[in-house]
């Protein structure tokens, strides 16, 4: 099922659908940051421990913090914005890229094969968070210390305050050298963090929850407002993250087991505590830009062929179907809502991997992670949502997708979720034939005049049972239209990849987006391919 939603947003900038705050956040980033590995201590004590902020130390363990977010969720919100000073909240969005965190002081610096940095407050990151060091299970406060910062080009007239916490963390890991602390994680702005797998560069983003997303009255925002950091002592070990989230409509009690590789991978635990009633509760979100393509091709004015940072969506159903839903950059902002039962998984996928279709030597699309929602247990009936919101450039992040359970969220309910987070190069491997590209051109035959504005989409299915099967093997497309019209498919052997081309034409369309299935089956009916989702209009 697709909603459409007439210009509600237009061409909506990044900022002015999120907040100033969660948009920094997921704003095109330097490469990691990567500092040579020094030999690991045992002995050596963590250097970022100043002076403790608020709350101070005391016992901890998961169930002690979801019983915390239970707390909390039966109190009324306290909002935590704005509470720094004028001088970091004046500062511009590249004044505060100038503030770096001095690699000597990372937290467990010497003493484990992870090391912790920490973000300044500043500009749009102006909601205060405090880290806690977990050992033996007692959190012990990591003190905000100026000292610890190098404030590259800014000059403060007067000391910045003790206990003033972070705008955030990230997490260094040997990921892809084993003499080199390679950055593997980042938290920061709202609830929002991104992973890389070996040989990533960061890319698309998740976060805790998405609260009333693309709704007229405006989405929500909560925060991680507390971390709880663990230290592993041996290379090979998890390295287990917990965070408090906060937000006027829920709290929240979050585990996330980190373990660091080609695909690194997060098992992520999540117990919701509901204060109000929330019309569009997001679970397990993804954040990702999509600005064109093949598939939504550009006017001429960009000499990239593709910008984006995935480049569709992937969903495995309960029922055992693989979907594809190659993504565009629409004109008004749509809302596609992919109904499915205890589902098996989804993910936003950047599957084109040669620099030629991105050549972009600055942001490296052809390295940025695909990101899979492996679900743990039974997630009920629900829908995949994925909405689409029109983009003028690749400064603005316009998708977003994530599981909307079927039942209502209702003020004093709670939600336990459980699922795993892969951030890689490769995605799933479904068993069967899959679209590697999906392509919109002109419609009719060259050298004969055909209808104004028609259409040929052309897709490519590669791989799984096609890679078998000899050239004249007959292969039936199924193609189903809802709300247009098309030509009859054509099907071709393509002896470049070895699999089957299919192209068909549409027509004009009309004043509503038109829904589009294909997938390719053999003579006796059975499914060699993956479905081929498409959402077409020319509004």
């Amino acid at each position: 099922m697709t909603t459409y939603i007439p210009r509600l947003l237009g061409g909506i900038s990044r900022r002015a659908l999120l907040s100033g705050l969660a948009a920094t956040a997921l704003a095109p980033s330097a490469l990691a940051a990567a500092t040579p590995a020094p030999r690991m201590d045992a002995a050596a004590a963590p250097s970022a421990k100043v002076t403790p902020p608020a709350p101070p130390a005391g016992p901890f363990s998961y169930d002690w913090l979801v019983g915390e977010a239970r707390r909390l969720a039966a109190a009324a919100h306290q909002p935590h914005d704005g509470d720094i000073p004028d001088v970091l909240a004046d500062l511009g969005y590249d004044q505060h890229r100038d503030i770096r965190y001095r690699p000597d002081r990372a937290l467990w610096r010497g003493a484990s094969p992870y090391e912790v940095q920490f973000f300044h407050l500043g500009s749009y990151f102006d909601r205060p968070v405090h880290v806690y060091d977990v050992t033996a299970g007692t959190a012990e406060p990591v003190a905000y210390d100026s000292g610890a910062f190098d404030l590259g080009r800014n000059r403060f007239d007067k000391p910045l305050p003790e206990g003033l916490g972070f705008a955030g963390l990230r997490v260094h890991y040997p990921l892809n050298d084993p003499e080199v602390l390679d950055e593997l994680l980042t938290f920061l702005g709202a609830s929002y963090f991104r992973a890389l797998g070996r040989g990533n560069r960061y890319g698309l983003s998740a976060r805790g929850v998405a609260i009333d997303t693309a709704l007229p009255e405006g989405e929500e925002f909560p925060a991680f407002t507390r971390f709880y950091v663990a230290r592993p002592t041996e290379r090979g070990k998890p390295l287990m993250i917990h965070a408090l989230l906060d937000g006027p409509s829920l709290t929240g009690a979050f585990r996330f087991e980190v373990r660091p590789g080609t695909a690194t991978t997060m098992e992520v635990t999540a117990r919701l505590f509901l204060r109000e009633d929330i019309k569009r509760l997001g679970l397990a979100p993804l954040t990702s830009m999509f600005e064109h393509g093949p598939g939504d091709p550009k006017d001429g004015t960009d000499y990239r062929p593709r910008v984006h940072d995935s480049q569709g969506l992937l969903m495995h159903t309960g029922s055992g179907e693989w979907v594809w839903r190659p993504l565009r950059n629409p004109s008004t902002l749509a809302l596609s809502a992919f109904q499915d039962g205890t589902p098996k998984g989804f993910g936003l996928m950047q599957r084109v991997r040669r620099f030629d279709d991105y050549e972009d030597l600055e942001a490296r699309y052809d390295l940025r992670p695909s990101l899979w929602v492996e679900p743990k247990g039974d997630w009920g009936k629900g829908a995949v949502t994925l909405i689409e919101i029109p983009t003028p450039d690749e400064t603005h992040d316009n998708i977003v997708a994530f599981w909307t359970p079927e039942k209502p969220a209702r003020a004093g309910e709670e939600v336990t979720l459980r699922y795993v987070l892969h951030w890689g190069l490769e995605g799933p491997n479904p068993p069967l034939a899959t679209v590697r590209e999906t392509r919109v051109g002109a419609g009719g035959v060259p050298g004969q005049r055909g209808e104004a504005d028609s259409r040929k989409i052309v897709l490519d299915f590669v791989d799984g049972p096609l890679a078998e099967l000899p050239p004249e093997s007959q292969v039936t497309v199924v193609l189903e239209a809802s709300g247009v019209e098309t030509t009859r498919p054509v099907i071709q052997h393509n002896p470049v990849t070895g699999g089957r081309r299919v192209f068909f034409d549409l027509p004009a369309a009309g004043d509503r987006p038109a829904e589009l299935r294909c997938r390719l089956t053999d003579a006796d009916g059975t499914v060699l391919s993956e479905t081929w989702s498409f959402q077409w209009s020319r509004l």
